[in-house]
């Protein structure tokens, strides 16, 4: 959808009197137009670039934004060249005219002059999502990201720059809501110095005077089919972060745009398969992690948040076989991400009770023990005992590669002890009431370990 602007260039301008002598000029079209779209609000800042033919004298511009999800509370319009012979007087809304504003220009000149007009709008958005490809030994992985752009707003934007911005936004109003809204009439105060959106505008304006730092991608750029690889530049902004994918794109209304965004490969990862049974059930979850640090070929900005797919290549065509889909959040320079690839069959735990005594009976004082019946009358006070429960795991690898399993075993006490046999790995005690073994298996594998556990109970866990 494209809006329609004209340049009411008058010899005479009376308000009010419809006798006014106006010759009309057609707004030409935009020449540059950048858009800046944050993933945390519905919200985009737009710095259209645009050449006025002026007369000498006063000229009205009109600007309509039907249709559209603009605000126009935010707009405004400042000379790019001239400023000394252009003075933009002030924006007034008609009476009984609906999604339309009219700018007053005085010029002391005739001739053309670039102005920039910029505003807010909602109904654009992006959002980041991956494609990650293990290598056949599961070690290393190579990480593809792309940016999918989603234009809602009613107006179709061409050759646009495009510039995204991660991190949080706190509104006062809703652009939407704006830009929906009973028209204002008259002549408003303060529309273009408008203090909800001072810090907005000049938080993106900042971005320009900040150095960049490295170009690449969310860490670099994929090749796909009939896709040029886009280099992004990124730079810190505040607790934002701000980037700028290369050259332009044609966004039209109600059309999504996927664009490839950074292409790594050979990302060392951890493979981690976990067994907990009061979380996930009887079936371990895969879990894949990696640093977003210079360690893993990443680590030069911060990785917007967003779904991963995982992929294995297979065979010496590598096909690709698919592993399992994990979001994640935005994860700074240094941090670590992990994906949860859900659960798996072919990595089998398997826990058995296979002896259940108890023992160290202690009574009520003055009542006596099974092991002393003449300390006093039989009448079966027991005030404290010992639960003793051996327990056999069995762990087994049916993959054609190693594998690292964690086993996590929680105790419903914290008054207790363990004792272990077999091939357990290595043991630690993960908090108060929870047990972690940790095992590696080779290919097509099994191991077996036991362990007794003896909890306290009653006047016991004093001992």
């Amino acid at each position: 959808m494209k809006r329609t602007y004209t340049i009411l260039a008058a010899t005479a301008v009376l308000c009010g009197t419809a006798q006014a002598k106006v010759a009309l000029v057609t707004l030409p079209t935009r020449d540059t137009v950048q858009l800046t779209i944050y993933n945390s609000a519905d919200m985009t800042l737009v710095r259209e670039q645009r050449a006025l033919t002026l007369k000498e004298g006063l000229n009205q511009l009109q600007f309509s934004w039907a249709n559209t999800l603009i605000d126009p509370t935010s707009l405004e319009m400042v000379p790019k060249q001239n400023a000394d012979r252009i003075d933009i007087q002030d924006l007034v809304y008609p009476p009984r005219v609906q999604n339309l504003g009219l700018w007053n220009v005085e010029s002391r000149m005739s001739g053309k002059s670039p102005v920039e007009i910029s505003y807010l709008t909602s109904g654009l958005s992006w959002r980041a999502f991956y494609m990650g490809t293990l290598t056949p030994d599961e070690t290393k992985l190579r990480l593809q990201g792309y940016v999918r752009v989603t234009n809602n707003s009613g107006e179709d934007y061409e050759d646009a720059q495009t510039r995204l911005i991660v991190g949080e936004v706190h509104l006062i109003d809703q652009i939407a809501a704006l830009a929906r809204r009973q028209p204002p009439y008259g002549r408003p105060t303060g529309v273009v110095s408008d203090s909800r959106y001072l810090n907005q505008l000049d938080l993106v304006e900042v971005a320009d005077e900040i150095h960049p730092l490295a170009a690449g991608g969310f860490g670099g750029g994929m090749g796909g089919r009939g896709m040029q690889i886009k280099a992004i530049e990124k730079e810190g902004l505040s607790e934002y972060f701000l980037y700028t994918i290369e050259g332009t794109e044609t966004i039209p209304d109600s059309w999504s745009k996927r664009l490839p965004s950074f292409d790594k490969d050979a990302i060392p990862v951890e493979n981690l398969y976990k067994f907990e049974e009061e979380r996930y059930g009887m079936q371990p979850r895969r879990f894949l992690s990696f640093t977003n640090d210079e360690e893993h070929q990443l680590g030069d900005t911060p990785i917007p948040g967003g779904a991963m797919r995982v992929y294995r290549g297979t065979g010496e065509e590598q096909r690709l076989a698919y592993l399992g889909q994990s979001d994640f959040k935005y994860i700074p320079v240094g941090e670590e991400v992990e994906l949860d690839l859900g659960p798996v069959q072919n990595v089998i735990v398997e826990p058995k009770l296979m002896k259940v005594a108890t023992d160290n009976f202690t009574f009520l004082r003055g009542t006596p023990s099974f092991r002393n019946p003449e300390s006093g009358p039989a009448n079966g006070d027991i005030t404290g005992w010992d639960e003793i429960r051996d327990y056999q795991v069995e762990v087994r690898n049916t993959r054609p590669v190693p594998v690292k399993v964690e086993i996590k075993r929680n105790i419903s006490t914290t008054y207790w002890k363990l004792e272990k046999a077999g091939d357990f790995g290595t043991y630690e005690k993960d908090d108060a009431d929870t047990v972690k073994f940790t095992l590696e298996l080779p290919p097509e594998s099994e191991k077996t370990f036991t362990y007794t556990l003896t909890t306290y109970h009653g006047d016991n866990q004093e001992g």
